[in-house]
């Protein structure tokens, strides 16, 4: 796709000016426009502390184009949707715009926390240029019975990296398949656990984020969903059962613990060179090559996720974590909150957030993804990203998808631990979701 520049549509005069032609007619599309300069000319933005990175560039370039200094409040990666809905019900009412786990997006909406952008969005996609997300991101992250309640913000989903180095010196070629997966960590364990190098790095933390995502890069290439087009559980289908007992034989040939290893324990374990392969988001590559303390810079490499029968062009990835941003139905700037909203969600934005190391953002425009700054950046991961993204498997978003996931992934984390069996496990689950979504 060619390569799409957005051009600066706010400005501090047109954006604070009460009454401005440009404030009552282009910017806002005719409708009737809130004196904006009567409202404090600041915001308050809630961010998931692996983004903030991201959203700081979004706020300083906010406040450099219109004078409005938007505050970065920063919360642990697993309490996001919690901290929203405290911070409604106390009254508080302090965000004027709140990221959103793609997956509370249904909870979000049912909820009343954000606000349904829908009209907004056609009243200003000139400006947002929906068709340039990429769909299979855009709709979960933001639609609720047909209607919008967020932009995406961070297009997540994983591939397999792997360290040439540990592979060469083993012999070893990259996986194509599970079971090859399975069997390469062991036996690179077993020679290299004496210099405490392990086969894998799995993040198996149970936190929804982290240990459901590396499960759900097995559900995708199993030929698994979580729902069915009926919305109905599949936890206890054979599909399902095959990827839990794939990922319960990893577990004792990966990184020490797997439940208690976290996205940042994960990580440095890869970036140092102590595991052989890792299933990471996509700017993993980034850090690989650009984070101070890697130590496998130029010696590594990345793959499409495994499949069943070794053929790569079978290969999906899932919607793993992934973020939007939403529009607080209390914030009393809404005109305002709106046009950070749309600028941190923007072209330009979302080049410049994904080209730039430590920013926790991936792809989630095409223009981006394909532009020459990514490209230039994360030149390895860029072609499994840009094919791998149009069809990856979506986790639930109804409306309990929040106590879905969490007894989800409280059961893989004593499975891992060895303490369930993997038919015992999800056949737990399936009742579990079964009660709940009735």
């Amino acid at each position: 796709m060619e390569h799409m520049k957005s051009k600066p549509t706010i400005s501090r005069r047109t954006l604070l000016k009460s009454g401005s032609a440009a404030l009552g007619g282009t910017l806002l599309g005719g409708l009737a426009a809130p004196a904006l300069a009567q409202t404090s000319d600041e915001l308050t933005v809630m961010i998931a502390q692996p983004h903030v990175g991201g959203a700081k560039i979004a706020a300083a370039t906010f406040e450099e184009k219109t004078g409005v200094k938007v505050n970065i409040d920063v919360i642990p990666l697993g309490q996001v949707y919690q901290q929203v809905a405290l911070d409604q019900q106390s009254g508080a009412n302090r965000y004027d715009v709140f990221q959103c786990w793609y997956c509370t997006i249904g909870a979000v909406a049912a909820n009343g926390l954000g606000q349904d952008i829908t009209d907004l969005i056609e009243r200003d996609k000139a400006e947002i240029q929906p068709d340039d997300y990429i769909q299979n991101v855009y709709n979960p992250y933001s639609l609720y019975n047909g209607r919008r309640f967020g932009l995406p913000f961070d297009g997540d989903s994983h591939a397999l990296y792997y360290n040439k180095e540990i592979f060469e010196r083993l012999g070893e070629k990259p996986p194509t398949t599970w079971t090859e997966l399975n069997a390469i960590s062991a036996r690179v364990t077993e020679q290299l656990k004496g210099d405490g190098v392990h086969g894998h790095s799995l993040i198996g933390l149970p936190v929804p984020l982290l240990n459901v995502s590396t499960f759900a890069n097995r559900v995708a290439n199993f030929g698994a969903e979580f729902l069915d087009a009926d919305g109905n559980p599949t936890l206890d289908t054979p599909e399902m059962l095959a990827a839990a007992q794939s990922i319960a034989e990893l577990a004792p040939n990966a990184s020490p613990t797997p439940p208690e290893v976290g996205y940042t324990e994960g990580l440095a374990l890869f970036l140092s060179g102590k595991a052989a392969m890792t299933e990471g988001w996509m700017d993993l590559g980034i850090n690989a090559q650009q984070d101070a303390d890697s130590k496998i810079k130029d010696q590594w490499g990345v793959l499409p996720l495994p499949t069943l029968d070794g053929d790569a062009s079978k290969s999906r990835a899932a919607l793993n974590a992934g973020w939007s941003l939403c529009l607080s139905s209390k914030t009393e700037k809404e005109e305002l909150a709106w046009e950070f909203l749309k600028w941190a969600s923007g072209v330009e934005m979302a080049e410049t957030m994904i080209a730039t190391n430590g920013t926790g953002i991936d792809p989630f425009r095409r223009s981006a993804v394909n532009s020459e700054a990514y490209v230039t950046a994360n030149a390895q991961s860029q072609p499994i990203v840009s094919v791998a993204l149009e069809n990856a498997m979506s986790w639930p978003t109804v409306p309990d998808a929040p106590q879905l996931l969490e007894i989800l992934s409280r059961d893989l984390a004593s499975m891992l631990a060895g303490n369930k069996s993997p038919e015992d496990t999800m056949k737990g689950v399936q009742r579990a979701w079964d009660r709940i979504l009735g």
